[in-house]
């Protein structure tokens, strides 16, 4: 998308994160390859840049901004067990599907479709042996790639020790 479809972008290491949003809600977030920042060009925009900054400088930072509702009502089940996921830890596909007594499958397409990446934590769902076996599974509905390179400077970021092969 044209930096024009975003009201802020915010640099990060081998990454930028685009922000769209509207007078009272985020409306999406996505990842972006490298690229200079743009400058926010309304107040929401602004807070989500400043929480985004805070975030990459402290992985422990607790983000406060008002999220558009989206998806359907099992997306919504899953994003919910997503955001209580603490910084550092990592869950299973299938822990969570059996949370949630439904398939790995489902809930790797909800992940997949989650609006609100960082903000709501995806990153932090993995494929089953998880980090400790490079087994880290899709990200942002795609197997490989640029993407998952993104997952992996996430996770690292937030304490894990993992390789650059996925298992």
């Amino acid at each position: 998308m044209p930096s024009s479809a975003y009201q802020a972008i915010i640099a990060a290491p081998g990454f930028a994160l685009g922000v769209r949003c509207d007078a009272d809600y985020i409306t999406g977030l996505e990842f972006l390859p490298p690229g200079p920042p743009q400058a926010p060009t309304t107040p929401l925009a602004a807070e989500a840049a400043r929480q985004l900054q805070a975030w990459l400088a402290d992985p422990g930072f607790v983000f406060g901004l008002p999220l558009k509702p989206a998806g359907t009502a099992f997306q919504r089940r899953v994003w919910q067990r997503i955001a209580a996921i603490p910084p550092g830890q990592t869950h299973s596909y299938g822990e969570l599907a059996k949370a949630l007594n439904n398939a790995p499958r489902a809930v790797g397409q909800a992940c997949g479709a989650n609006p609100y990446p960082v903000v709501v934590p995806c990153h932090r769902v993995v494929a089953s042996g998880g980090v400790a076996k490079n087994r880290l599974g899709g990200f942002n509905r795609q197997g490989g790639g640029f993407l998952l390179d993104v997952k992996r400077w996430l996770l690292r970021h937030e304490g894990h020790a993992i390789g650059d092969t996925t298992g």
